[in-house]
């Protein structure tokens, strides 16, 4: 599952950014472990805001999950990507639902300047879809799957969670560890999953042969963070 359309450039500075938010999950110290980098001015400064709307609203997924309020500099970064990157014309529902979770994310953390309608994307794409076609797209949407979050996005994964546990072993099957890891973080949130997945040593096993990369191990850490019941 590689960022398709991006360029060496930014795909290092998206890793970059997850090692970042890997790190501060890891040590929960949010001020020793800022996730998002205060944005330079020029090519970098733009650099760093294009990897942050790639990785949306997991770029600030510490204060999410841990309850550790964003550091200013974070929040201004964040917010300058969401302002930066609004979807295209004819943009695809994943980035239109990517864009929506970020606007989301600003809405609960920084409530004084969210402004516009919260008004949900339409889910129409996901009503009968294959379940591979299903997996695929809820792993490039992981970012959705934080607990608590009620939208049309985790209902449609609610309402397949076989069909995400068929799509998660295919994933590792096809060594697909970027997929495999965001598939396995909506398992840690759906009910009726399959007692026989096995999903805990399947999560060990796809941060043991992917976890050299960030974007897998942040998927781990955040699946992991949530089946503990850490974020409480």
């Amino acid at each position: 599952m590689k960022q398709s359309g991006t360029s060496p450039l930014l795909q290092g500075a998206v890793q970059d950014l997850a090692s970042g938010v890997v790190s501060a999950l890891r040590s929960g110290d949010h001020a020793r472990a800022a996730a998002v980098p205060a944005a330079a001015d020029g090519e970098a400064g733009g650099l760093a805001l294009a990897a942050v709307r790639v990785l949306g609203a997991d770029a600030l997924l510490p204060s999410t999950l841990l309850h550790t309020p964003p550091l200013p500099d974070e929040l201004a970064v964040f917010r300058k990507a969401v302002e930066t990157y609004p979807p295209g014309a004819g943009a695809g529902p994943t980035v239109v639902w990517s864009h929506w979770a970020m606007r989301r994310t600003l809405r609960r953390l920084d409530p004084g300047h969210a402004d516009g309608p919260d008004e949900e994307p339409d889910t129409a794409w996901l009503e009968g879809t294959t379940w591979q076609l299903l997996t695929h797209q809820l792993a490039v949407l992981a970012a959705l799957a934080v607990p608590g979050e009620d939208c049309g996005v985790a209902r449609a994964a609610g309402q397949r969670p076989v069909d995400v546990a068929r799509g998660f072993v295919r994933a590792v099957r096809r060594r697909d560890w970027r997929q495999a890891a965001g598939a396995g973080r909506w398992l840690t949130l759906l009910e009726g999953v399959p007692p026989t997945l096995g999903l805990e040593n399947g999560l060990d096993f796809v941060e043991l042969m992917g976890g050299q990369d960030p974007l897998v191990e942040l998927q781990v850490r955040a699946a992991r963070l949530t089946r503990t019941g850490a974020f409480v």
